[in-house]
C-alpha cells in the first residue's frame, strides 16, 4: 500500500530546475546507495519539470526530450529500478506546466498510461495554467483516477500549493501527498515562514495522504535553482527536524553527488527519521503555553505508537531564548508519579528523567528535540 508513511527522496528542481538529462539521473542514482540514502529510507528519484518536448507528438503522447533523454524515459526509468529506487516523474494539471512544457489538461487518462508504461512510480501534479472555470479538486479527482486505472501503483503528489482550501478536499481526490504551502527557498526567512504556518494544520495530516511543505533545502549552501544565500548547518538541522516532526515527505532538494559529512549526517539521522516514519503518522500539535516572554521558542509534540512522544524544542528568533515544556500540557498531571526519560536525538544519548517540565536554552534559528518515554518511580 502507498504511502503508509510519508514518502522519501530525492526531487530535481531545487538544484537542477531545468538542467536535468539522462547522465544526471544516472549520476544521481548511482551515488544514492554509497551514501546510505536507501538504507536511511530515501527511495523515490523523481525528475521534476522541464523533461518534455515543447509538444507533443503527432499521436498526442508526451515525448521526452530529445537531448537531454535521447534514449527515451523507459531506459532511465530501467536504470533507477536496477538500483534498488522507484522512478519519479512531473505534469501538471493544466494546458501546460509552470515553466510552459505540455500540461495533462485533457489528456490525464493517456498521461497516466504513458507513465506506467515508462514505470513510473511517482507523479509530482502541478496547478499552473489551469481553466479558471474548473474547481482544483476536480482536476486532481481525474488525474488520481486516471493513475488508480493506469495499471500501475503510483505514488500521486498533488502541488497546489495550498491553494483553494486544499485542505478540506484533497484526501478525496486520491492524493498521497499535498503540497500546502508556496516553495521553498534557501534561505531562514523561507524555512521559518513555511512551517509557521502549518503549524495549526495537525488534523491535516495523516497516513496515505500527507502535508508536504514542499522539497528539503538541507545542503544546498545557496547553489542551485533555489539558492537564495544559503542557510548554516544548524538552520538546516532545525529545517530537517521541523519537517520529520510535522509528518512532512522527505524529498531532499541538493546535489546530492556534492553532499558533505554534515550534510550526509543530517540526512540520514535514523533516530529524526523515525518520528517522521512512526507508522501512525501523526503530524505534531503545537504546546501554546510555557514560553511566557519568549515567544518566538514553538514547542511541538508529537506522539508516536508506542506510546512514547517527540518533542522538539525551536528557536524561529534571532536571539538567544528560552523553551519550556510543562508536561501536564500534554497530558501528565504531577501527582501521577510518572515522568518522562529523555534522549537528545541530535547528540544521540539519554539525558535523564524529568518530572513536571523541561526547560532548555536556544541559540538563534537552533532547535532540541527528544524521544520521550514515560518512566515511574
Amino acid at each position: 500500500m502507498l504511502a503508509h508513511t510519508p514518502p522519501m527522496g530525492w526531487n530535481s528542481w531545487n538544484t537542477f530546475g531545468e538542467n536535468i538529462s539522462e547522465k544526471l539521473i544516472k549520476e544521481i542514482a548511482d551515488d544514492w546507495i554509497e551514501l546510505g540514502l536507501l538504507d536511511a529510507g530515501y527511495q523515490y528519484l523523481v525528475i521534476d519539470d522541464c523533461w518534455a518536448e515543447k509538444k507533443r507528438g503527432k499521436d498526442g503522447l508526451l515525448v521526452p526530450d530529445h537531448n537531454k533523454f535521447p534514449n527515451g524515459m523507459k531506459v532511465v526509468s530501467d536504470y533507477v529500478h536496477s538500483k534498488g529506487l522507484k522512478f519519479g516523474m512531473y505534469s501538471c494539471v493544466g494546458t501546460m506546466t509552470c515553466a510552459g512544457y505540455p500540461g495533462s489538461l485533457e489528456h490525464e487518462f493517456v498521461d497516466a498510461e504513458t507513465f506506467a508504461m515508462w514505470g513510473v512510480d511517482y507523479l509530482k501534479y502541478d496547478y499552473c495554467y489551469k481553466p479558471h472555470h474548473i474547481p482544483g479538486h476536480i482536476l486532481y479527482k481525474r488525474m488520481g483516477m486516471a493513475l488508480k486505472n493506469c495499471g500501475r501503483d503510483i505514488l500521486f503528489s498533488a502541488c497546489n500549493w495550498g491553494a483553494d482550501d486544499v485542505y478540506a478536499w484533497i484526501r478525496s481526490t486520491g492524493a498521497h501527498m499535498y503540497r500546502s504551502t508556496g516553495d521553498i527557498e534557501d534561505k531562514w526567512e523561507s524555512i521559518r515562514d513555511i512551517a509557521l504556518s502549518q503549524m495549526d494544520k495537525d488534523c491535516y495530516s495523516a497516513s496515505h495522504c500527507y502535508n508536504d511543505m514542499d522539497m528539503l533545502v538541507v545542503g544546498m549552501y545557496g547553489k542551485g535553482n533555489v539558492g537564495r544565500g544559503g542557510c548554516s548547518d544548524e538552520e538546516y538541522r532545525t529545517h530537517f527536524s521541523l519537517w520529520c516532526m510535522m509528518n512532512s515527505p522527505l524529498m531532499i532538494g541538493c546535489d546530492i553527488r556534492a553532499m558533505n559529512r554534515e550534510t550526509v549526517n543530517i540526512l540520514t539521522n535514523k533516530e529524526i527519521i523515525a518520528l517522521n516514519q512512526d507508522p501512525e503518522g501523526r503530524q505534531a500539535y503545537l504546546i501554546e503555553r510555557g514560553n511566557i516572554g519568549y515567544n518566538n521558542v514553538k514547542v511541538l509534540v508529537k506522539p508516536i505508537s508506542d506510546g512514547s512522544f517527540g518533542i522538539g524544542f525551536f528557536n524561529m528568533g534571532d536571539t538567544d531564548a528560552r523553551g519550556s515544556l510543562q508536561f501536564w500540557d500534554i497530558g501528565l498531571p504531577s501527582l501521577t508519579g510518572y515522568g518522562f526519560k529523555m534522549r537528545d536525538l541530535w547528540e544521540h544519548e539519554d539525558i535523564g528523567v524529568y518530572k513536571e517540565n523541561y526547560t532548555c536554552d536556544l541559540k538563534p534559528h537552533h532547535c532540541k528535540v527528544f524521544r520521550a518515554k514515560l518512566v515511574k518511580d
